[in-house]
């Protein structure tokens, strides 16, 4: 006689929750086991961000009920939630980048000695808990502000677990981490696993769900479609529950070899603090993939050609002319867009409107007022070309799911007309749907004449969009693959288990 099933930890009934009149969640069940990892996924506007806030009690559901830890709640915000025992680690950060990282890992709920705040005490525990989860190398007494996105993302991991969780909800945790630092939160997982806590795991990597998930279920405009056993379904079982259509259809046709025009872009033994002696060409009308580990230089190369920290030796020259990208403001104007991997830092002013946002780059480019109204109305063109999904472009763009403020950055950067368009993890943080959309739009640009440079930390995405993959490692060029090069090909040049070619 098998065991009977263990009591669920949280259980959702019928929950139900509108805005404004509009239906975002409707009649949905979820149940989650002591040591089990749930796994929620579906597209963005799905369901899955209002889904988590009512469980950690960011919103109050209009309709069903909550039970946690064998009571009806009715959890009266936040701190409620957090005092029940349920931590949620969000997918953009919430730090506060002038505080320390022990200070950020405990606001709100400080240790105190003698009736002061135990500063010492703080980072002592701050430094047990990080060593926990397996990150030995970050000071707890760091300022958050001077980490990168990696550590700052580990630091949100130790702030949900410093409240001691029995629920732990994980929206998107490892989108900004490197290989082995989602590794390290692989073993953490299963340690709370161990501890009896109950995780529902949030993400559009349908790797990790797989790896880590004993149940799944898949949300689709509001309503809950299935729940199945991990071991019973597919990648492509889930991607038809979600958008569809089959996984196969991810990704559009590469470029032809006839399709692809001139060198536009050619770096010859260009080099600045953190990049050296880099060989490169970007042609019209394909899509150059960029691979490599964190810190192997992607993104510093890309930052370089945008003129953020400009190359200091080497020539570059665009459309065979020999240039200087001195500064942004240089590169945008010799045709260059630059969509940054940090989206909520760099890349959208979240308290503006989805209109100032996409505005941005010609405001920056086009000081004089003649033209204003053209330039408007092409921006509003352009917003309307990429689909957002939002309340219209006088609404603040920091409402939008992460897919359709990308969708912004991009129709900011089409408005300039670029020759140039380097994307630095176009689709991290996006769900399945919005990820195809944006794959479409860039094998798009490249048809019309663009050339465009793409870094990727997402394998997958990087064989399946990338017409050439230039693969960097430790600060310069480690080799190149033609298209339909395999993954182990790609992460052997990354870690340096093949021969370089000559430079």
């Amino acid at each position: 006689m098998s065991d009977p099933p263990p009591t669920p930890l949280l259980t959702l009934r019928g929950i139900g929750k509108s805005f404004l009149g509009v239906r975002v969640l409707d009649d949905v069940d979820l149940d989650v086991a002591p040591g089990e990892v749930h796994a929620v996924v579906g597209e963005n506007g799905a369901g899955k961000s209002t889904l988590m806030k009512i469980v950690s009690g960011g919103y109050a559901p209009d309709g069903g009920t909550v039970e946690f830890a064998g009571a009806t709640r009715t959890f009266r915000g936040p701190r409620d939630a957090q005092r029940a025992g349920i931590g949620i680690i969000h997918q953009e950060f919430n730090l506060l980048p002038e505080r320390t990282v022990a200070e950020n890992v405990y606001l709100g709920h400080e240790p105190v000695r003698r009736g002061l705040v135990d500063r010492r005490g703080m980072v002592d525990r701050t430094a047990r808990l990080l060593a926990s989860i397996g990150e030995t190398t970050l000071p707890a007494d760091a300022r958050v502000g001077q980490l990168g996105v990696a550590q700052q993302q580990v630091v949100e991991i130790a702030k949900a677990l410093a409240l001691d969780a029995r629920l732990l909800i994980m929206d998107e945790p490892t989108a900004a981490l490197a290989d082995h630092e989602v590794e390290l939160l692989y073993g953490l997982v299963r340690r709370l696993q161990e501890r009896g806590i109950g995780l529902l795991y949030v993400s559009h990597r349908l790797a990790e769900v797989f790896d880590l998930s004993g149940r799944i279920t898949v949300l689709k405009d509001g309503r809950r479609v299935t729940t199945v056993d991990t071991a019973d379904t597919t990648a492509d079982e889930l991607v038809r529950h979600m958008v569809g259509r089959e996984l196969s259809s991810y990704y559009p046709d590469r470029a032809a070899p006839e399709d692809r025009g001139p060198v536009r872009l050619n770096l010859r033994d260009a080099g600045n603090r953190k990049l050296r002696d880099v060989n490169l060409q970007l042609r019209a009308g394909e899509v150059l993939g960029i691979g490599g580990l964190q810190g192997s230089g992607r993104s510093a190369l890309a930052r370089a050609i945008f003129g953020v920290s400009p190359f200091t030796t080497g020539d570059v020259t665009l459309d065979d002319r020999p240039v200087r990208l001195r500064s942004p403001r240089t590169a945008m104007r010799a045709g260059i867009a630059y969509v940054t991997e940090d989206r909520k830092g760099e890349g959208i002013v979240s308290r503006q409107s989805v209109l100032d946002n996409a505005l941005l780059a010609s405001r920056a480019v086009f000081a004089a007022r003649s033209g204003r109204a053209a330039r408007t109305t092409r921006v509003r063109e352009l917003l309307a070309a990429v689909e957002i999904r939002g309340a219209g472009d006088d609404q603040e763009i920091r409402f939008l799911s992460g897919g359709n403020q990308q969708k912004v950055v991009l129709a900011r950067w089409l408005a300039l007309n670029p020759r140039i368009l380097l994307f630095d993890e176009p689709t991290r943080g996006i769900d399945v749907g919005a990820k195809s959309a944006i794959h479409d739009l860039v094998r798009r640009l490249a048809r019309d004449g663009a050339a465009v440079l793409m870094i990727s930390s997402d394998l997958p995405e990087l064989l399946g969009m990338s017409d050439r993959i230039v693969v960097m490692r430790d600060g310069h060029v480690a080799g190149e693959l033609p298209a339909g090069a395999t993954e182990e090909e790609v992460v052997a040049l990354a870690v340096g288990t093949v021969r370089e070619p000559a430079q």
